[in-house]
């Protein structure tokens, strides 16, 4: 529900301005103030879940999702929506990490493989069938009423989790009553997220270059919480980030495959979304309907990579990114050539390829990541791989829109033009993911190995 509900109010959007008046910052503010506060509460509620409880967070975090959906359902104005998706975004927030860290204290080996291999597919089919979920939604029960639909149908969704939620997960996992809680970190941090995020969750609607001056300050904040994490730790007491983890290659280089996959990945659907519907004349169903297969294949793909990744490993991850970048390349290629009602289908097989690959992506990172993170840890590592995953989604959408809207505006409405030039940026920025996989890949093969090769004779 959380991640789904990133990306199914973009295809709602229309409706929910013709039906509450709502101006084009207000809209902004619907998508962008959920991404906002779901980033900035990630690492913070991680924390909160492997000190204090992952099973009470994780319904602390549900609770407040689903009474801000109904909300969001209920609203009479663009104001109360904002505010309500803002609450629904601390709820997505609070609830995300938990599941990391659960997947990590419960499982092990081949068999947490298989576990984050399901959400893996879970992410994957969820960021991706957005559009398809509220495309549906608004066709059953139209233009007027479809968009609070949106957000009513996790209403129920969320009281059968919460019910399942109280039978199935352990109810002293991640508790450490002793353990601090680092308050003014949790401050620092969130502070530094939300000058970080805010520019380019605004970049549209917020005009001229002075707002990228909050880039900079977000990165001194983030500096300064680097150096009240490192001082709180040498007080002896147990910091809310354990920055010792970025010196454990699989964490360093996994995050940063994360962060710039998502950069690509999640802009993708973003202009494919603005280009069928408003180039294309595709309903919001025919639009969702159109990305669908990129949706299927990551989630088989992401299922099927979470059972063979500690068999293949990293080389797993690098070869996914290639077959993503072949995909999205194919997918460009058609574009250029062919337009008008049949471009859905034109477009299919390469989504398709694109999406197997992003499945191969997703969950085997994840996994690989986290395999040497502490369980005492996984909540809020968890939660600063998520950020990170936040951040780059941000920086894709602010970078692959802009060029978008530029070259559509230079080209005087040539959607073929602005839809191709956008999709090349994905592809370079995925193409950077995969020199990074790729230098891990060169880096573990120097280092890893040698220390690897003792523990097996011994054995």
């Amino acid at each position: 529900m959380s991640l789904l509900d990133v990306s199914i109010v973009n295809v709602a959007l229309p409706s929910i301005q013709k039906g509450l008046g709502a101006s084009s910052s207000d809209l902004q503010w619907v998508v962008s103030g959920y991404a906002l506060t779901f980033g900035l509460v990630l690492v913070g509620a991680g924390r909160l879940g492997d000190v204090r409880g992952r099973r009470t967070m994780f319904l602390v975090g549900l609770v407040v999702f689903v009474a801000a959906s109904a909300a969001c359902g209920f609203a009479t104005g663009p104001l109360f929506l904002v505010v309500a998706r803002l609450i629904q975004g601390v709820g997505g927030g609070i609830l995300n990490p938990q599941n990391s860290g659960f997947v990590q204290e419960l499982f092990r080996g081949k068999e947490r493989g298989k576990a984050f291999g399901l959400l893996g597919a879970t992410i994957g089919l969820s960021t991706a069938a957005g559009p398809l979920a509220g495309g549906l939604l608004i066709q059953i029960f139209g233009v007027e009423h479809g968009w609070r639909a949106v957000f009513f149908v996790n209403v129920p969704i969320g009281v059968v989790a919460f019910l399942l939620a109280l039978k199935w997960l352990p109810k002293r996992a991640g508790q450490r009553p002793s353990a601090s809680l680092d308050p003014v970190g949790v401050v620092v941090l969130g502070v530094a997220v939300v000058l970080l995020l805010l520019p380019l969750v605004q970049e549209r609607t917020w005009t001229g270059t002075t707002k990228w001056l909050l880039i900079p300050a977000g990165l001194i904040v983030l500096a300064a919480f680097v150096w009240w994490e490192v001082r709180y730790a040498r007080s002896g007491k147990e910091p809310m980030v354990l920055l010792d983890l970025f010196k454990t290659p699989s964490y360093s280089f996994g995050s940063a495959i994360g962060l710039v996959y998502f950069a690509g990945f999640t802009a993708i659907f973003f202009i494919l979304a603005l280009y069928l519907q408003n180039g294309e004349q595709y309903s919001a169903l025919q639009a969702g309907v159109a990305v669908t297969p990129f949706a299927l294949g990551s989630a088989a793909a992401a299922a099927l990579g979470g059972r063979v990744v500690h068999r293949l490993g990293r080389p797993l991850v690098a070869a996914g990114l290639a077959i993503v970048i072949v995909g999205l390349l194919a997918t460009d290629l058609v574009l250029a050539h062919v337009s008008g009602p049949n471009v859905g289908w034109a477009i299919a097989v390469p989504l398709l390829v694109a999406g197997i690959g992003s499945g191969v992506v997703i969950s085997p990172n994840i996994t690989l990541t986290l395999s040497e993170v502490p369980v005492e840890r996984a909540g809020s590592a968890g939660g600063v791989l998520q950020t990170g995953q936040r951040l780059g989604s941000a920086v894709g959408i602010a970078a692959v829109g802009s060029l978008f809207f530029n070259r559509l505006a230079s080209s005087h409405g040539d959607w073929q033009q602005a839809i191709t030039s956008a999709l090349r940026l994905c592809d370079v920025v995925i193409a950077l993911a995969l020199v990074v996989a790729l230098v891990d890949l060169g880096w573990g093969a120097r280092h890893r190995a040698p220390r690897e090769e003792p523990a097996r004779t011994t054995a």
